[in-house]
């Protein structure tokens, strides 16, 4: 499909979870005019940044690549973190899911372990072999976090779908959640109304758990607030 030519994929399960919870989804063409990126976002109200199969480059927050994994185009990871940068600017609502946080982390100066089995002993296994409808395991949201004000809880189970996750947390970010392993599977900006990032897919997830539709509800909710 689409064979070499480069093509558009998003899993319609993101469109769903923004659209069924009052939302009007849009995806945005990965533009390179830094003018032109500026002004999509004059016509929208929040931002959702997707998971991604392949790889940040290392090159992006100081390292070589050590381990043989697909990179992401370096058209796609431009757009994404200028993304990050003009929310932060604007002050736009954002969630971050999966690769989605791990490019929020790069974007504000911070760094990613390339590969968790190589790099973090005793780590969980963190691509688990159920389907991602199935939560996995469980992680410790921090007090008085704005991931806690969402979820109104202090753990909560999750399912897990990665091999990368945040090393150095970026400077003006703090963590908000981790898992038993001591992998960081949220983080936000304490200096903006809503910059949260998480490690786990929510969108397999808000159908059956409440908790993880809160999410995308309270993604919304400050969305609306930016009009208003």
């Amino acid at each position: 499909m689409g064979g070499h030519e480069p093509t558009y994929f998003l899993r319609a399960r993101y469109i769903r979870a923004v659209e069924e919870l009052g939302g009007i989804p849009l995806i945005l063409p990965l533009v390179a005019d830094p003018s032109a990126r500026r002004r999509l976002l004059d016509h929208v109200d929040g931002l959702l940044l997707t998971g991604s199969g392949p790889d940040l480059p290392p090159n992006l927050y100081g390292e070589r690549q050590r381990y043989k994994f697909p990179l992401v185009s370096e058209r796609r990871a431009s757009f994404e973190l200028e993304l990050v940068l003009q929310a932060r600017i604007r002050d736009l609502p954002l969630l971050g899911i999966c690769g989605g946080m791990q490019t929020v982390n790069v974007a504000c100066g911070g760094s990613l372990y390339q590969d968790i089995p190589a790099q973090v002993p005793g780590a969980l296994d963190h691509r688990q072999k159920a389907k991602a409808v199935h939560v996995a395991h469980p992680v410790t949201v921090s007090p008085k976090s704005l991931l806690n004000k969402v979820v109104a809880r202090r753990t909560l189970m999750v399912n897990s779908s990665h091999h990368q996750s945040v090393k150095t947390v970026a400077p003006p970010l703090k963590v908000s959640a981790m898992a038993p392993d001591g992998i960081i599977e949220a983080i936000e900006s304490p200096a903006h109304r809503f910059l949260l990032a998480i490690q786990w897919h929510p969108e397999f997830l808000f159908e059956r758990h409440a908790v993880h539709r809160r999410l995308f509800e309270a993604l919304l909710q400050a969305a609306r607030r930016t009009r208003s």
